[in-house]
């Protein structure tokens, strides 16, 4: 089992990265709560691992907190929930967010998620009642953003991205309209994902 990684940070391709690990490239899925976060490529970056085995293929996720890793941990127990849709409520809820939703009960928050539907939304809720870490907000690791990026880039970006975290395209060219133009991938990432909640 993977459970640390220590390296430069090659590339940033939402929801993917790529991280050099003494001249080994590291394929890391992270959810864009820990995306945001990353600082620009090029530089040292430390992320705690969680390894999936399957058959068909070995997948590496990628988190900048304990917290986040814990919660991730948590959503894969529960039944009809895999790695992309814990991958993808970590993307559209903060750990502080979902433990929030949880306390509440609040399934409209959940529903929200692409591949989580009313019934497993509860189920979730239920499951995770008393099992989330309770946290302080997380000091941020690294400069987040990449709003040097030219606009064209960063919009195929954010549009791959959330492709990847199973929203629909005509989901994901409708919440990407309202962005200005310019926006970091990081920044047009957190905008779109906070058009698709409200919707």
């Amino acid at each position: 089992m993977i459970g640390r990684i220590a390296g430069t940070l090659l590339e940033k391709n939402p929801p993917q990265i790529l991280v050099d690990v003494g001249g080994i490239g590291y394929e890391l899925e992270v959810p864009m709560s820990t995306f945001y976060n990353l600082p620009n490529p090029g530089e040292k970056i430390t992320l705690v691992t969680h390894l999936v085995v399957r058959e068909d293929a070995h997948s590496l996720f990628g988190f900048l907190t304990e917290a986040e890793r814990a919660t991730f941990r948590q959503l894969i127990k529960i039944s009809g929930i895999g790695a992309r849709i814990a991958l993808a409520v970590l993307s559209g809820l903060s750990v502080q967010e979902l433990a929030q939703a949880v306390a509440m009960q609040e399934t409209g928050r959940i529903v929200k998620i692409p591949g989580i539907g009313k019934k497993t939304a509860e189920r979730l809720l239920l499951e995770l009642k008393g099992k989330l870490p309770t946290i302080a907000p997380a000091a941020k690791l690294g400069a987040g953003g990449t709003a040097h990026e030219p606009p064209q880039d960063a919009a195929s970006d954010i549009l791959n991205a959330l492709l990847a975290l199973g929203y629909s395209e005509r989901e994901a060219l409708g919440a990407m309209t309202g962005l200005s133009p310019g926006i970091g991938v990081a920044e047009g990432i957190r905008a779109a994902l906070k058009a698709l909640a409200k919707g």
